[in-house]
């Protein structure tokens, strides 16, 4: 049932997948439900959620508690093998790394300056573009030393979830969780403003050699670069090739046809 814990012949408090798998596993104790949280995959709406349904918090107004209590709802090894219903939320992995460069890279946020210190601060991070991010992830150890960009696969505690969501598609799981086990999926958008709704979308070149200073300067204008505006031909296929397995996951149990490059 578990995915990774009979990888190792070790104490399975000390297999290290495993455990980084119930490190970013939630319970809703009213359900007896487990939710496998994924950075970038509206992780921070569902934490919300959870936290509120748990009788933690009572609304958004409080919502930063979310960001110190990520493992306050992390089930036992029994509650993770007994539960009644296990979800978990994917999204198109071109997508999911154009996401982190508008946010966390334009943004300069923590996870930016500590992936210029994995670059032993040779990179500049105002002159970064999305071409030089995606090619960087394909020099070990740089695609799993950060959560925002792991691959997804290996945040799965389970071979089997009862639902796999599609971030494309949220409001399936909106409706879904509340039908299965009456939980109130409450919107963080506001919270956190990593989304990027509020901005008009370019389309008109392709900017994946565009730095992100000048990224973060069309954002104080209402503008940003679509998520497909920041790759060409040769980075599509990098990423097909660097994240083929959560490519081949999303394909499985999602659809498709909504990749942003099928």
């Amino acid at each position: 049932m578990f995915n990774f814990s009979a990888n190792s012949l070790t104490n399975l408090n000390q297999n290290g997948q495993h455990q980084f798998c119930m490190n970013y596993a939630m319970q809703v104790f009213s359900s007896n439900a487990i939710y496998s949280f994924i950075p970038k995959n509206g992780c921070s709406t569902l934490r919300l959620s959870v936290g509120i349904a748990n009788g933690c918090i009572t609304g958004i107004e409080q919502g930063n508690w979310i960001h110190q209590n990520n493992q306050t709802f992390k089930p036992t090894l029994k509650d993770a093998a007994t539960a009644k219903y296990k979800f978990v939320i994917l999204r198109c992995p071109f997508r999911r790394l154009a996401s982190v460069f508008l946010d966390k890279f334009v943004a300069k946020e923590l996870d930016a300056w500590q992936y210029r210190d994995l670059l032993k601060r040779e990179v500049n991070l105002d002159d970064l573009t999305f071409e030089q991010f995606v090619k960087s992830l394909a020099v070990p150890p740089m695609k799993g030393a950060n959560i925002h960009w792991k691959p997804q696969s290996l945040f799965l505690l389970y071979k089997e979830y009862d639902n796999y969501f599609a971030l494309e598609h949220f409001e399936k799981a909106i409706t879904t969780l509340k039908d299965k086990i009456d939980l109130d999926v409450v919107d963080a958008r506001s919270l956190t403003g990593h989304g990027t709704d509020k901005f008009e979308m370019l389309n008109d070149r392709s900017y994946c050699k565009t730095a992100a200073f000048d990224i973060a300067i069309l954002k104080r204008q209402g503008k940003c670069p679509s998520h497909e505006a920041l790759y060409n031909d040769e980075l599509i296929q990098l990423v097909k090739k660097l994240y083929a397995e959560d490519i081949s996951l999303y394909t499985k149990r999602c659809n498709q046809s909504d990749l942003l490059f099928p």
